[in-house]
């Protein structure tokens, strides 16, 4: 290609250098066309109201770059960071660092859905309500942290810069980590947010991202955190196969029942958590012994097993011993509302869908997904490009392609626990959706049981259930309670002026 022909923008782009100084007689113009440059920002200025309270606020939209070894830039990631205002010390100013999951996904979701200033327009339960829009968010948690939105590399406006980068480099479990710590490193070393309290917060494949950062921020970049929270958690990578996994989910399957009254009256007359209570006890001292035993299962107990996993299930019994005691989850949410014509949704199953036939085994699709990209795509884009100005062409990848992605060597769950062990100071809050079946509440409960296996971590560690699905937070109800449980969190999770991180000793206890 003659060099000549190259699009400035592109040609700084892949120089690595920010062109925003080339454009002084318009700062927005060097981020239109479809590249950007690796390394540039926008700013502006905003007002909220939280808990009744008017905050002043400053928001970067940005990139910043991810570097090789060898100090070139590979690849840019772009983020939005919102600071508060009038913080003249912020040493006691904490800072959170948000991720998204997927893995191929962005962090569009909790930004405007969740803890951001500003929120998209749903209605209370969560699902789209037109004109497509933003409001102001009072459940934000800007009055109590800044928090900073990532977006990894192929996910929202990231991109890889160097094409001859092998993508082992960014997409697989271990890989991801490593490069986000460098970057995170990187950002706090420019914002100056050393001395800042921080958290990582991460939802869904987030929680891997962000349990696995927990421990190479402090082994690799010697930067050690207050707290981590676990938004609607994976199994982190432990180990749970066999009788355990297959029986986990019934908890789930009772509360998606429980939700479309399709249990008997004595069961759905019940509180919903105290029902969860006796189906977990059930699960772990009958379901799970029963499974271990396989073949050896004597046909009575078979039956009477099948019969309390059909009364817990809202499943036929003669289904679930067609299915050797094992409902699979598709045909779960295929199955439960098949004689009214519904399917339920995989990440929240109060969403209905309906399919081109009841028959089957497996929903067409995921109704959940769809209500969701229905409202944040057009949310989304006319935020950052309307609001905070990211003046772009490029595409905002909502789910970017970031496959194959390398599983192996998962050990995020341990990698936490490494992290909570040998930082005496270090907190862990998980927050779950009873009605998620991609990644389900007694799966995160199991995961909590698995990371605290001596009790020592016991005063550090707190799970919260909520009657919603994988993102509890567009529920309004939901998103006040887990606003304020995140707000409590961090006052927690913060040590006062002169406090001692240190495990005390037992005559330090005594004395006390």
């Amino acid at each position: 290609m003659n060099p000549k022909v190259i699009p400035f923008t592109l040609l700084l782009l892949l120089l690595g250098i920010n062109s925003s100084f080339a454009q002084d007689n318009n700062p927005y113009q060097h981020l239109q066309g479809r590249y950007l440059p690796a390394d540039t920002m926008v700013k502006t200025q905003h007002q909220v109201t939280i808990q009744g309270k008017n905050i002043s606020y400053t928001a970067i939209a940005g990139t910043q770059p991810v570097y090789a070894k060898d100090g070139h830039i590979i690849a840019s990631l772009f983020y939005v960071y919102y600071k508060r205002d009038g913080i003249e010390d912020r040493s006691k100013r904490p800072l959170m660092i948000s991720f998204n999951g997927g893995p191929g996904t962005g962090s569009v979701w909790m930004n405007i859905g969740f803890t951001g200033p500003q929120r998209l327009k749903i209605d209370d339960e969560g699902y789209p309500v037109e004109p497509y829009g933003i409001v102001n968010n009072p459940d934000a948690i800007l009055d109590a942290t800044d928090i900073v939105y990532v977006c990894p590399v192929n996910t929202g406006f990231s991109r890889i810069i160097d094409q001859d980068i092998d993508q082992d480099k960014f997409f697989g479990v271990n890989a991801d980590i490593n490069y986000l710590s460098d970057w995170i490193n990187t950002f706090v070393s420019r914002h100056h947010r050393w001395r800042s309290p921080k958290f990582l917060i991460g939802e869904s494949y987030g929680t891997t991202r962000v349990s696995g950062l927990a421990q190479i921020l402090q082994q690799k970049q010697w930067m050690y955190l207050d707290g981590v929270i676990l938004v609607s958690p994976t199994d982190l990578g432990i180990d749970r196969t066999g009788p355990v996994k297959d029986a986990s989910l019934l908890p789930y399957y009772t509360a998606t029942a429980w939700y479309h009254h399709a249990l008997n009256n004595s069961l759905q007359q019940r509180k919903l958590t105290d029902l969860l209570d006796e189906v977990e006890n059930f699960t772990i001292e009958e379901y799970i012994p029963a499974l271990v035993r396989g073949g050896s299962l004597s046909p009575s107990k078979k039956e009477k097993i099948a019969k309390q996993i059909a009364l817990y299930s809202g499943i036929s019994k003669k289904d679930v011993l067609q299915h050797n005691l094992i409902i699979p989850r598709n045909f779960y949410w295929k199955d439960l509302l098949r004689d009214k014509g519904f399917t339920v949704g995989r990440l929240d199953s109060r969403y209905l869908g309906v399919d081109r036939q009841n028959a089957g085994t497996r929903p067409d699709y995921n109704a959940e997904l769809n209500s969701w990209l229905h409202s944040f795509t057009p949310a989304i884009n006319y935020y950052l490009r309307e609001k905070l100005n990211f003046k772009t062409d490029l595409k905002y990848q909502m789910f970017g392609n970031v496959w194959p992605w390398d599983r192996d060597q998962n050990h995020a769950g341990r990698a936490l626990q490494k992290a909570l062990l040998g930082n005496p100071n270090l907190h862990l809050m998980v927050l779950s959706g009873y009605f998620d079946g991609a990644c389900d509440y007694f799966n995160a409960k199991y995961s909590i049981w698995q990371i605290n296996q001596n009790d020592r971590l016991d005063d550090r560690i707190e799970w919260h259930g909520f009657q919603s699905g994988h993102m509890m937070y567009l529920r309004k109800e939901d998103n006040k309670k887990a606003s304020h449980l995140i707000r409590t969190f961090i006052k927690k999770a913060v040590p006062q002026a002169g406090d001692a991180v240190k495990y005390p000793s037992d005559s330090a206890q005594k004395d006390e």
